[in-house]
């Protein structure tokens, strides 16, 4: 019980002064001391400890923590190793805490300060400059998702100018503010999209809201025709958004539902799902079967066939019919917090595209689709152009029968009876008689 008594000493001595190695319990007794001592007080390497559980180890200079040392915190479970000055953590150390996040660095009177490399518990990791145990000045952080980010920062947000790599691919470079994108940015979208221009709290401040395509409303064309359509993005106010780049834009055909003439009696539909024909939802918000398209190559030159020389009989003629409401869809805006998902390309819209030349990204705000050719119309719609002259309500029996005789050859210079519908960058067919 002596050895443990509030106040007592045991240890080396020197002029009735404390001083070798010693052992000391302060009169308080929540304090205790192991070490070695110089001319009475804690001097040299020693050991405190306290009554809950939590203790120093390393060097003590004229009585006080001063130097190389190691820190334990029993209620937090918290671990220092490094430098200390007057009791306080001051220079280059590591604290480990309980949750497993890990900081590496300069303190400076027991708080980050400096530079530093901090993990977090869930292996996220920044490394750069900090002031007052915030992220401040310029640092690298690399995000749970695989995202990096490398600039400045302000109070533990990203601000300034910073370059953010994406663990998808898309690329940022730009000014920040707030945390997010503000000011002259660029970024490279993983879609392709490219957008140089001024940011607003994560938006472009410059986006495009409908897409317009150049050019008459109506135009007149017959399968094997080329035609070359001029596409641009624009704003609310018109204007061309020349910040933009790399959306990728397709056009293709799809004949809509309708009857075949005024005097049919067969709906389209009925003949292509007697034909096993899929029906297709168009993002316009009408239904559609795929028509192909091709574009001409260098074996065989192109087709240049006007639709004057097909006749002036309705099954000689072609109609471009491109309905105002239709010319400019508007586009969809959904704020995203890293405005990623702003400048995605993705429209759910289904390929029937058949040729390279349908498939154009956007250059500065306008995209160029030349020399689109109508291909031949399939076997099955040529069958369904036969059903005007037969004047009756076709089984599926009968539909055999008929697509078992269809010559495709015969009825070539009959491949006119398509009338396509033009809807924000895509061409939809539909038959005379039905809109």
């Amino acid at each position: 019980m002596a050895d443990s008594s509030p106040g007592l000493y045991r240890g080396e001595m020197k002029e009735q002064r404390r001083n070798g190695y010693g052992r000391y319990i302060y009169s308080n007794s929540f304090f205790q001391y192991e070490g070695e001592w110089k001319e009475g007080k804690k001097h040299g390497h020693g050991k405190l400890l306290f009554k809950d559980g939590s203790y120093y180890e390393g060097e003590f200079m004229d009585g006080e923590i001063v130097g190389n040392g190691f820190r334990y915190w029993a209620h937090t479970g918290n671990t220092y190793s490094g430098q200390f000055l007057y009791g306080e953590l001051n220079g280059h150390g590591v604290m480990q805490y309980k949750d497993g996040k890990k900081y590496e660095g300069n303190f400076c009177y027991g708080i980050q300060e400096g530079h530093g490399r901090l993990t977090d518990k869930d292996g996220q990791q920044y490394e750069g400059s900090f002031y007052k145990a915030k992220r401040h000045g310029g640092g690298k952080m690399r995000f749970k998702n695989g995202d990096e980010y490398e600039g400045d920062w302000v109070l533990d947000q990203r601000q300034g100018h910073g370059v953010l790599h994406c663990a998808d691919g898309t690329f940022y470079e730009g000014q920040w503010r707030n945390d997010t994108f503000n000011g002259q940015g660029s970024i490279i979208h993983c879609s392709g999209v490219i957008y140089d221009g001024q940011w607003l709290n994560g938006y472009p401040a410059v986006q495009p809201q409908k897409m317009v395509i150049l050019g008459p409303e109506v135009i007149d064309t017959v399968p094997g025709s080329a035609h070359t359509f001029h596409i641009q993005l624009q704003d609310e106010e018109g204007e061309v958004t020349e910040c933009e780049s790399g959306r990728l834009l397709e056009i293709s055909a799809g004949i809509r539902d309708g009857e075949l003439l005024a005097s049919s009696k067969n709906s389209l539909y009925k003949i292509m799902e007697l034909l096993g024909r899929q029906v297709l939802e168009s993002p316009f918000g009408f239904e559609y079967i795929s028509y192909p398209l091709m574009a001409p190559t260098s074996e065989s030159p192109e087709l240049q066939v006007s639709a004057s020389s097909a006749g002036k009989s309705l099954l000689a003629q072609l109609e471009l019919q491109v309905p105002k409401g239709d010319t400019e869809p508007e586009f969809e805006s959904t704020p995203t917090d890293s405005a990623r998902n702003t400048l995605s390309n993705e429209d759910g819209m289904e390929d029937n595209v058949h040729c390279n030349s349908c498939s154009q990204r956007v250059e500065h705000g306008s995209a160029i689709f030349i020399n689109i050719i109508l291909a031949t119309p399939p076997t099955d719609v040529l069958l369904a152009m036969q059903l005007d002259d037969a004047q009756e309500v076709l089984s599926p029996r009968k539909m055999k029968k008929r697509k078992d005789k269809i010559h495709v050859e015969k009825l070539a210079t009959s491949q006119e009876l398509l009338m396509p519908t033009r809807v924000g960058g895509r061409y939809y067919f539909h038959l005379p008689g039905k809109m």
